[in-house]
């Protein structure tokens, strides 16, 4: 088990690399302007129908939690995947001691 969480948290930071990377080319294609893409984008890229009908389902039926999930879906998408990804690869890391 350890073993593929290492390889889920390594895939995560490969992504957040990559989300990264693709937000630093964008800010050189405009000009200097710096762009982030929030989570909500890249969703939306990936699959709009499907955010638009869990965005309907906090609306309405968890109504309470809607602002906590707005929040997060505007936070910077390769921060959201480095930072579970580094977590991960500090929980499952290699033990030291006998083998």
């Amino acid at each position: 088990m350890a073993v593929f969480m290492r390889l889920v948290s390594l895939v995560l930071i490969v992504i957040a690399l990559m989300l990264l990377g693709a937000d630093a080319v964008t800010s050189l294609e405009k000009g200097g302007e710096v762009t982030v893409r929030s989570l909500e984008t890249v969703w939306g890229l990936l699959n709009q129908g499907v955010l638009d009908a869990v965005k309907r389902w906090v609306q309405n039926h968890a109504a309470f939690a809607a602002p906590f999930f707005y929040s997060f879906l505007s936070l910077p998408s390769w921060g959201v995947f480095g930072v579970i990804g580094v977590i991960l690869a500090f929980i499952f890391g290699h033990k030291l001691g006998p083998e």
